[in-house]
């Protein structure tokens, strides 16, 4: 595999441990990336405020997608060119791909009652609840609660034949349900496959050349991110297993060697060594 222009990266569970949250495992590869220039773009579930939380402690300054691709947020002046549709949010250019939040909370509570199940979303939970079922601290809780365009929710109760009608009646309208290794999720737009492809248009417009992206993730939710870019690499989940939803659609893709962010230090160091 040639080397690359620029990375995407899910966070959790890849350049991120899925107990800890740290990716001190991983400081050797981003250390390298750093010193060759490389841009990394962090492509997550995660809000604008937990990511940026997370770039301050990294020390990471380029672009990035949040909610699953519901915005992608350019710093100013990283880019030559007019960003077109993009609003000013903080010193950001962001590109909204989703429909705004409190659509989502609107339909969430419509489509609950018309299913006929309880549908309790983080902003009707209270942060120790959250924290309890999502293993973040307080202050993380606090980033996890400013969101812009998806909602994670539980089903209370509910028989998997509720949870199909309701999975049913949210893509009637338009809407896409995800179910996440701890909360369901809803939006409508976000889609981490069209934001790489739209930052990659952004990227070989300002340095007017056809390079070569590549993208790291380790399940079904970074399907779309991995096949948008030239090459992927997907990282084994912690128990060492691969998500198969992901090597059905790409049964080529690298597959890493180890799971989070040791296994992704390894997989980047190898990527900048050949």
């Amino acid at each position: 595999m040639s080397l690359p222009a620029w990375l995407f990266t899910d966070l959790d569970s890849t350049l991120l441990d899925h107990r800890t949250f740290s990716w001190r495992a991983a400081e050797d590869a981003l250390h390298e990336i750093e010193r060759r220039k490389i841009p990394l773009v962090f492509c997550t579930s995660k809000t604008r405020a937990e990511v940026e939380f997370l770039r301050r402690k990294i020390g990471n300054a380029h672009p990035f997608i949040t909610e699953n691709g519901g915005g992608i947020y350019i710093p100013h002046g990283y880019f030559p060119q007019r960003i077109e549709g993009a609003v000013t949010v903080k010193t950001y250019h962001c590109l909204a791909l989703a429909r705004p939040y409190d659509e989502i909370l609107d339909a969430l509570d419509e489509i609950a009652a018309e299913a006929g199940v309880e549908a309790v979303g983080f902003h009707q939970m209270s942060a120790k609840e959250i924290a309890e079922n999502s293993g973040l601290d307080a202050e993380q809780v606090q980033l996890a609660r400013q969101r812009d365009y998806d909602e994670p929710f539980f089903l209370a109760g509910a028989t998997p034949k509720k949870e199909a009608a309701f999975v049913r009646l949210a893509r009637d309208r338009k809407l896409e349900v995800v179910r996440g290794s701890r909360f369901w999720h809803i939006h409508a737009g976000s889609d981490k496959g069209r934001a790489v492809r739209e930052l990659t248009k952004h990227y070989r417009a300002a340095w007017r050349r056809k390079l070569r992206a590549v993208a790291f993730g380790d399940s079904a939710n970074d399907l779309p991110m991995l096949a948008a870019a030239d090459a992927a690499i997907l990282l084994p989940k912690h128990d060492g297993t691969f998500d198969e939803a992901v090597t059905a659609k790409l049964p080529r893709v690298t597959r890493g060697s180890a799971p989070g962010p040791a296994g992704w230090n390894q997989a980047v160091l190898e990527l900048l060594g050949g």
